[in-house]
C-alpha cells in the first residue's frame, strides 16, 4: 500500500527578477515583483511521512495556454486538492479519471500536482523519478536556448552568441513571425547562422504566426542556411496545413507544439502524418503521467520528441522535464531540452540555495537523488511566499 495523501500546501512564490520575452503569439512575462499573475505555483504534498514537491509557472496571459497563476491556484484548492486527500500517491490512473470527471482541462494545475506525486513516490521508494518512467537512457542532457524576437537583429544575434559562447549551447531556437513578415525572419536566421557558424543547430519557431504559404516560402529561402527544424508555423488546429508543409519540407523536420495538448491531439497528429516531432511541455500536457502516454503514441508512429518549457528560475520545474528527457533514448529525441532558465542561467532559484543541477558546456546531468532530486529550503519558501493556501489536514 502506498502512502496516503493527508495534506496539500499550495504557494505562490516570488521570483528574483522579472523576465520578459516576445513571441509571435504574444508576450511572455513573469510580471512585476509584487503581482501574483505570472508567478510560479509551488505544491507540497504530505503523505504519511513522505513529502513531495512540484512547481510550475503558468505562462498566461499572452501565450497559447489558458492557465494562469490564479486559475491553477483555484483548480488545486477548490477541486483537485480536495479530491486527492485520502488517496494513495501511486494511484495516478484513478486520480486522472477523477480529475477528468470533476474539472476538465487545467493542464498546468494537473502537471504541478503530478510532479509532486512523482517526487513523493520516488522518495518513498528511494529512487529518482526517471526510474519510475522507464529508467535512465540519457544521464547527460543537451540543452537548447530559445532566442526571443526583437526589433533589431543585433539584439537577436547577441542573445544567440551569448548562449553559444557563454553557456556552450549547441541548439538554438529562433522565435519567428516578425511583424515585418517572413522575409525579416529569414534575415534574422541568416544573421544568427553567420554569427554562430555551421556547427550549431538552429530551429525556427513562428508560434503559429505564419500562414501555410509563408511557411513554404520561408523554408525554401532558409534551405541553404541549414534549418534544424520548423516548430509550429501555423494555427494549432490546421492539421491539413501541417501535412502540406511537411510535404514541401524536403527533410526539414516539422514539430508540433501548440497543436499538441492532449493524448487525442497526439493520435490525430500521428494519424494525419502531419509532423516529424512532438514538443512535450509538462505544463501543457498535464504532467509526467500524460507525457509518457504521448511518448508512446510518438514511438508507435515513429515521431520524435522534443522537451519544451523554459522553467524560469525553478529547479523543480526543470528537474521534472529532465527526468522525462533522461528516460527517453537519444535516437527518439529531436533538438534538445529547453529548460535552461531553471538551471541558474539568468538568476538562482530562490527556493534552492545549494544545487549541482546547473548548466555546464551546453548540457546538464539529470539529478540522481530520490524523487526529483531537488532539495527545497523551507525557510527560503517562507521568505519568498506571496500567498499560501492549505487543503486538508
Amino acid at each position: 500500500m502506498g502512502p496516503k495523501i493527508e495534506r496539500i500546501e499550495v504557494f505562490v512564490t516570488a521570483l528574483p527578477m522579472r523576465v520578459q520575452r516576445v513571441f509571435a503569439s504574444g508576450s511572455w512575462d513573469t510580471g512585476p515583483a509584487e503581482e501574483l499573475l505570472g508567478k510560479p505555483v509551488l505544491v507540497k504534498v504530505y503523505a504519511e511521512g513522505v513529502t513531495g514537491y512540484g512547481q510550475i509557472r503558468p505562462i498566461s496571459p499572452g501565450h497559447f495556454v489558458a492557465d494562469t497563476t490564479h486559475s491553477v491556484l483555484a483548480a488545486i484548492t477548490q477541486v483537485y486538492g480536495k479530491g486527492l486527500i485520502g488517496r494513495r500517491i501511486t494511484d495516478f490512473e484513478a486520480i486522472t479519471e477523477a480529475f477528468d470527471n470533476r474539472l476538465a482541462g487545467n493542464p498546468a494545475a494537473r502537471a504541478v500536482l503530478d510532479a509532486a506525486l512523482f517526487d513523493a513516490m520516488g522518495k518513498s521508494l528511494g529512487v529518482p523519478v526517471h526510474d519510475l518512467l522507464g529508467g535512465l537512457s540519457q544521464p547527460r542532457i543537451p540543452l537548447e536556448w530559445s532566442v526571443s524576437l526583437a526589433d533589431h537583429v543585433e539584439t537577436i544575434v547577441a542573445e544567440a552568441r551569448r548562449a553559444v559562447e557563454e553557456f556552450g549551447i549547441r541548439v538554438l531556437c529562433i522565435k519567428a513571425a516578425d511583424r515585418r513578415g517572413w522575409r525579416q525572419d529569414v534575415r534574422h536566421f541568416e544573421a544568427v547562422r553567420r554569427a554562430v557558424g555551421p556547427g550549431v543547430v538552429i530551429g525556427v519557431d513562428p508560434n503559429t504566426g505564419w500562414t501555410v504559404a509563408d511557411t513554404i516560402a520561408a523554408m525554401h529561402a532558409l534551405r541553404d542556411l541549414d534549418p534544424g527544424y520548423i516548430e509550429q508555423p501555423i494555427a494549432r488546429r490546421d492539421l491539413a496545413g501541417l501535412v502540406a508543409i511537411r510535404r514541401e519540407a524536403r527533410g526539414v523536420p516539422i514539430m508540433a507544439d501548440e497543436s499538441l495538448f492532449t493524448l487525442q491531439d497526439a493520435f490525430a497528429l500521428a494519424e494525419a502524418r502531419a509532423v516529424d516531432a512532438f514538443c512535450i511541455k509538462l505544463y501543457k500536457v498535464g504532467g509526467l503521467s500524460m507525457a509518457r502516454k504521448i511518448a508512446a503514441v510518438a514511438e508507435a508512429a515513429n515521431i520524435q520528441l522534443n522537451c519544451g518549457g523554459l522553467a524560469p528560475m525553478s529547479q523543480l520545474d526543470a528537474a521534472a522535464t529532465a527526468h522525462f528527457y533522461a528516460s527517453i533514448p537519444a535516437r527518439r529525441m529531436l533538438g534538445a531540452g529547453e529548460f535552461v532558465l531553471g538551471l541558474n542561467t539568468l538568476a538562482r532559484d530562490p527556493l534552492v540555495p545549494e544545487t549541482d543541477f546547473v548548466l555546464r558546456d551546453g548540457h546538464v546531468d539529470v539529478p540522481r537523488g530520490p524523487g526529483l532530486g531537488i532539495v527545497i529550503d523551507d525557510q527560503a519558501v517562507a521568505r519568498n511566499t506571496l500567498l499560501k493556501e492549505v487543503v486538508g489536514g
